[in-house]
């Protein structure tokens, strides 16, 4: 796993699913699962095993914060637990993937926003495609970022 420090004393752990899986779950099953009614069935999925997984720690060394990049560029699972949001934590996780994915030789990134969320996407580049659809009962939009 490579670590990245950045501000605010959290540091970035970037590895794989079996390296990454016991710190990011909990965070995934707070803020998808319990806060937002995301069912179980829908947030665990196969693609995990193949992913780029970024794991966000406290100071303390709490996992904070989590996200995922797919092998074909897909950004996806970006969660900060509730009690750490403001504190530009997400888009330190998104600056991680897309910094994975430039490594990786991919074009651009893209990802399936939840549509609450479409100007932190956008101050960071991404552009919406497409209308708003709904996944797991939630409004979302498509956004794609061209390196």
């Amino acid at each position: 796993m490579k670590e990245n420090l950045v501000p605010e004393s959290i540091r970035v752990v970037v590895g794989v699913w079996q390296q990454c899986r016991q710190d990011a779950m909990p965070i995934r099953h707070d803020v998808f699962i319990v806060e937002q009614h995301v069912p179980p069935e829908l947030e665990l999925d196969k693609f995990d095993a193949v992913a780029t997984h970024v794991v966000a720690y406290s100071e303390d060394g709490q996992s904070v914060g989590t996200g995922r990049l797919l092998p074909d560029g897909h950004i996806g699972r970006v969660a900060v637990l509730k009690v750490w949001r403001g504190r530009r934590i997400g888009r330190q996780i998104m600056q991680a993937l897309m910094q994975q994915a430039r490594q990786q030789g991919l074009p651009g990134v893209e990802l399936s926003a939840q549509y609450h969320a479409r100007s932190f996407y956008e101050d960071m580049g991404f552009q919406a495609e497409g209308g708003i659809y709904m996944e797991a009962g939630i409004e979302h939009i498509a956004m794609r970022l061209v390196f």
